[in-house]
């Protein structure tokens, strides 16, 4: 390493790199962490907000009344100005929209997790080592927890947070996980999502094309087998 600690820069990858070569040997990690932090932050974070990104202008072009009403706010905040912290912040809309695409199309299907110890669920004693499986599409999807219309998509059962949406039932909406190990990119993701939706809906609108063939596949991620076929417009 040349240039000093200085040069190495405060951004994600420098902020490794410093933590690689920590004085305090308690703190400092290996090189093998920092290239698995590398493969999270950059192709997990990138493939699931691709997900993300994909279902929501499938469902936008679908819906296209809540796509004026997504854009209505988009220009009201921004106007044709490039996206701001601020403004994202106050895109309820579009927030309602996200939360309902991740509800519908959760970018992970399945969570897993694996005892330590044994542990009581409910009526059931689990043993230590034993991998658990969730599936958040199940629980996303459940008429109990949703209501019946829960196969539709609805961004309003969200005009009042996630709480209310859940009727306050903890762990029914974990489309990035839930607890100590909520995928740490959550917030990145989501800013990234709505900066991206916002600059689309500015300069487009945009319809599904009569070619698009609606194929789910879950494998990392869940995402459209031949992609999302749009037909842009111009503004």
């Amino acid at each position: 390493m040349t240039g000093g600690e200085d040069s190495i820069g405060s951004d994600f990858l420098g902020l490794l790199v410093k933590a690689h070569h920590d004085a305090n040997d308690s703190q400092r990690i290996s090189v093998d962490d920092l290239i698995d932090n590398c493969k999270t932050f950059y192709v997990a974070g990138q493939e699931t907000t691709n997900s993300l990104l994909a279902w929501t202008v499938f469902l936008l072009a679908h819906h296209t009344d809540w796509q004026e009403e997504a854009r209505k706010e988009v220009l009201q905040i921004f106007g044709k100005q490039t996206p701001n912290p601020d403004g994202i912040a106050k895109l309820k809309t579009m927030s309602m929209v996200i939360n309902e695409c991740l509800r519908l199309y959760s970018p992970v299907g399945t969570l897993s997790r694996k005892t330590e110890r044994e542990v009581k669920l409910g009526k059931l004693i689990v043993p230590a080592n034993v991998d658990l499986l969730m599936s958040c599409l199940s629980l996303h999807h459940d008429p109990l927890i949703w209501g019946q219309d829960a196969q539709l998509f609805k961004p309003e059962r969200f005009a009042e947070g996630v709480a209310k949406a859940t009727n306050n039932k903890a762990g029914a909406f974990l489309p990035f996980g839930v607890g100590p190990r909520t995928y740490v990119g959550l917030n990145f993701a989501t800013m990234e999502a709505k900066i991206a939706l916002s600059m689309v809906l500015q300069r487009y609108s945009f319809t599904l094309s009569p070619g698009y063939v609606h194929l789910p596949l879950q494998q990392v991620t869940n995402r459209p087998l031949r992609g999302v076929q749009v037909m842009l417009y111009s503004l």
